[in-house]
């Protein structure tokens, strides 16, 4: 799922590094790795050794092999490989789709027909085959939960040597992997799902914009030509059952001399049809968790009415028509990221998505809520191992239900912390995400103290009627106003009186 992507053009000043270096003392976030961790992480690039399920399956074992695909790649063993996977896929033509400069590379595609319609092989770096259960990586892991992003760098969850190296699925170098193969109809609907261990190597590491370039003149090649066609049609199918995919624009700070401007850059269609992949794999593992009875879901309730209200205030302030009898999700497929207006609210539509959570079960027992809202289905994270820890475990529990086996000891014993990890480490990512907006929005307005702007107000303090949040039609931010008394969804003109990046504040007051 989406989330806020900040950018900032040109190097940062000097209080804008020290802000950022601040927060992440604040945080908690590490400094590099212990050198135990780091020596272990080096050791492990140099030998991976993938995890062994040549134990028997359990008699009673809720999963079931899922059906055969016909031409899964054959087993057998990789030249010159330590401790292979038991499938060699490395004949087959998979590529990454990543931002130009992205290193830790989760995920890489092959995409073909099969019939009337389609198959996707998926392959996910597979962290299991370095990472050992209980040592000192596993346990850094854990307490970092995952990568946290800065406008001026990221804290990863993992050694470089092993993210941005050994476990990454760089091009042109065979590479563990956990892959799924999905085969789908004509209209993308799932008709058969297989995970296993395998030997990958991809082919081509793409950019976005080079891709959409190749897809828009009609010279891409086969491969990655069909992820238009697959990734329309689970749009299509995305809006038939009511789920919800944001095109959340990038917000670019700019520095322009002494002071900064804000703009939007929209993601292009190609960014969306490649989330489809990650997003039917994630809904395939939820599947096979809840057939095997044990698994880590990503949960997320229905949005409150009061969280869609005040989106409402939004929108006015942004003077975005959003007629009463018109739902939601249906206002979000009209919207266009390229317009500055419009991003910014499909900026504030991630706050409904900060009631998700991770959701455990075992032993047949399944939880009240299965579903993520969004998503309007069964849905796990299960395709970015390298930058999040639940991926990890979700793997493991897939590649047994398959098998039909037990789910592995060590799996269970960690499965029971993991959402209240993840809920800390979701936390802390979610406060590094929204300080780094206020920081940069700070500096925007910084040398504007005293400005007037057009603004509405979209919440208001239920024990303080003179305290609120008010958004700024232009430039599209959101502060805090303190003044007279206040009304929800009122229209006002409001004055800046503080503007400090070091402190991440923004604050209005009634003109």
């Amino acid at each position: 799922m989406p989330r806020r992507k900040i950018r900032v053009t040109g190097a940062p000043e000097a209080p804008l590094r020290d802000a950022f270096a601040a927060l992440r003392s604040a945080l908690g976030a590490p400094d590099g790795f212990p050198p135990e961790v780091q020596e272990e992480a080096e050791r492990a690039a140099k030998a991976p050794t993938p995890p062994s399920y040549d134990a028997p399956a359990r008699p009673d074992a809720k999963g079931a092999p899922a059906p055969t695909l016909g031409d899964a790649p054959a087993p057998r063993k990789a030249k010159g490989a330590p401790a292979p996977p038991s499938y060699d896929a490395t004949d087959l033509p998979f590529f990454t789709l990543d931002p130009p400069t992205s290193t830790d590379l989760d995920q890489a595609a092959c995409l073909s027909r099969r019939g009337t319609g389609h198959r996707v092989r998926y392959a996910i770096a597979d962290v299991a085959a370095f990472v050992v259960p209980g040592k000192a990586l596993d346990a850094e892991a854990h307490r970092r939960v995952n990568t946290l992003y800065f406008p001026d760098g990221k804290v990863p969850l993992h050694p470089a040597v092993l993210s941005e190296g050994a476990a990454s699925l760089l091009p042109d170098r065979p590479r563990p992997a956990v892959l799924w193969t999905i085969d789908l109809d004509a209209d993308g609907r799932t008709l058969a799902v297989d995970v296993r261990r395998a030997l990958i190597r991809s082919r081509a590491r793409l950019d976005y914009a080079g891709v959409q370039r190749d897809l828009d003149a009609g010279t891409a090649e086969e491969p990655v030509a069909l992820l238009r066609e697959i990734g329309e049609a689970r749009e299509r199918l995305e809006a038939e059952r009511g789920g919800i995919s944001l095109d959340v624009p990038e917000q670019e700070i700019t520095r322009r001399g002494h002071t900064y401007e804000l703009r939007y850059r929209a993601p292009l269609p190609v960014e969306g049809w490649n989330a489809q992949l990650s997003l039917l794999t994630g809904m395939a593992a939820a599947d096979l968790m809840l057939a095997h009875g044990t698994g880590i879901l990503r949960t997320l309730p229905a949005a409150p009415d009061g969280a869609v209200t005040r989106l409402r205030r939004t929108a006015t302030a942004l003077h975005i028509d959003w007629p009463h009898h018109v739902s939601y999700a249906a206002l979000l497929r009209t919207l266009d990221p390229r317009d500055p207006r419009h991003a910014a609210f499909l900026q504030e539509c991630t706050t409904l998505l900060r009631g998700a959570g991770y959701t455990v079960f075992r032993d047949g027992v399944l939880p009240a809520l299965t579903t993520h809202a969004a998503v309007a289905a069964p849905y796990t994270h299960a395709t970015a191992p390298l930058r999040r820890l639940a991926d990890r475990y979700a793997s493991e529990i897939c590649l047994a239900a398959v098998a039909g086996r037990a789910t592995p000891d060590w799996v269970l014993a960690a499965l029971d912390a993991l959402p209240r990890e993840m809920a800390d480490g979701s936390r802390r990512a979610g406060t590094a995400e929204r300080s780094c907006v206020g920081i940069l929005e700070a500096a925007l307005l910084k040398d504007r103290v005293g400005d007037v702007f057009d603004g509405c107000v979209v919440d208001v303090d239920e024990h303080r009627p003179t305290v609120g949040t008010v958004q700024v039609r232009a430039p599209a931010v959101i502060g805090r106003i303190e003044g007279e008394r206040l009304s929800p969804g009122e229209v006002l003109r409001v004055r800046l009186t503080r503007a400090d990046p070091a402190t991440a504040q923004i604050l209005f007051a009634p003109a």
